[in-house]
């Protein structure tokens, strides 16, 4: 459901990326593991249409990403592809739900609709009790799984995720783990995830080593 061909990428004299192909396939979970430096962020968010590469193209559902016009891109990032990331990055002056809610708006369903998955949402997720909590209200874990759910709004083809883990104690990783792992059993949702965390990326179905901006074989 995701390929890339020969992604390439440079900033100014540093070359990142050096020609990375990888394939993931609906419902897979897919680690990528790397030192500091790697190009590990640099990839997922080419992956996530977030960065464009200097050469190279990316497929998700077989339509090539990089051939889309930037209004176009932009709709169909926020409807095919969900984004978690390490710091949750949730509008402190919005609620919970709220948060959950935003990108359903954006991408202009009805408000019946967003609600009703926000709301089905954060009680698959135990946040029922903590709707109307803003941010600063919520713990670490309590936070990273509004951001799940927020990722989950439009019902995305993929979920990326950079660093989930690291900004959690080490019980609410594994619910995390957990979470992810129901969420595919739920959903059929694909994730690519990128981790220092080698014994979240063991669990996974495949990891995909990332060495000076190659994959390594």
């Amino acid at each position: 459901m995701l390929k890339a061909e020969l992604l390439v990428k440079s900033f100014g004299d540093l070359k990142v990326l050096k020609g990375i192909s990888l394939e993931v396939n609906t419902g897979e979970i897919v680690s990528i593991v790397g030192a500091s430096g790697a190009g590990k962020t640099t990839l997922l968010q080419i992956l996530g249409t977030l960065g464009k590469p200097d050469s190279g193209n990316v497929w998700i559902n077989q339509r090539s990403v990089f051939s889309m016009g930037e209004k176009e891109l932009s709709r169909f990032r926020n409807t095919e592809i969900g984004f978690v990331f390490q710091f949750h990055h949730l509008l402190p002056e919005f609620t919970a739900f709220e948060n959950v809610c935003i990108p359903g708006y954006i991408a202009r369903s009805t408000r019946k609709e967003v609600e009703s998955r926000a709301r089905e949402l954060l009680k698959l997720l135990e946040l029922t009790d903590r709707l109307d909590h803003k941010p600063s209200q919520l713990s670490g874990g309590e936070k990273q799984r509004v951001a799940v759910a927020r990722a989950l709004i439009n019902n995305p083809s993929i979920i990326l995720a950079d660093e989930p883990s690291g900004n959690l104690d080490s019980r609410n990783q594994e619910e995390l783990y957990r979470l992810f792992f129901n969420l595919r059993e739920k959903f059929g949702q694909t994730f690519i995830i990128v981790t220092h965390d080698e014994h979240f990326a063991g669990m996974t179905d495949r990891m995909i080593h990332i060495r000076d901006g190659v994959v390594e074989i």
